[in-house]
């Protein structure tokens, strides 16, 4: 997840499943994004979708997948160090909250390996 208004640097790259120019904001995010490209059962990808009417205010989620089944997929990247920073983790818990009541069942958080 990430704020609406970020601002530093950002990787743009565009992707065959995605309409719009993808805008990554970390390494993780561009890497798992090529990883979702290659994905068969993925046919659509949207990146830093904003979440409308959000509790916790305004933040996106990192990505909004579409299935061959028809079934969304959602996932947040987030570094593993970061991962249990109470603000985090009560992000997180409202993401998939948030995106339960929208029907969204294969929601799902995506972590860098322990070598970093």
């Amino acid at each position: 997840m990430k704020t609406k208004n970020i601002r530093g640097r950002c990787i743009k790259i565009k992707l065959g499943k995605c309409e719009e120019v993808c805008r990554f904001y970390d390494e993780l995010q561009k890497t798992y994004a090529e990883i979702l490209q290659d994905n068969d059962d993925v046919i659509s990808i949207r990146c830093n979708v904003l979440l409308k009417g959000f509790r916790e205010g305004n933040y996106t989620t990192d990505f909004v997948c579409e299935k061959k089944s028809g079934e969304l997929m959602v996932r947040e990247t987030i570094y593993r160090d970061k991962l249990m920073k109470p603000k985090n983790r009560r992000l997180l818990d409202a993401s998939k909250e948030y995106w339960a009541g929208h029907g969204v069942i294969d929601w799902g958080i995506v972590t860098n390996d322990n070598k970093e």
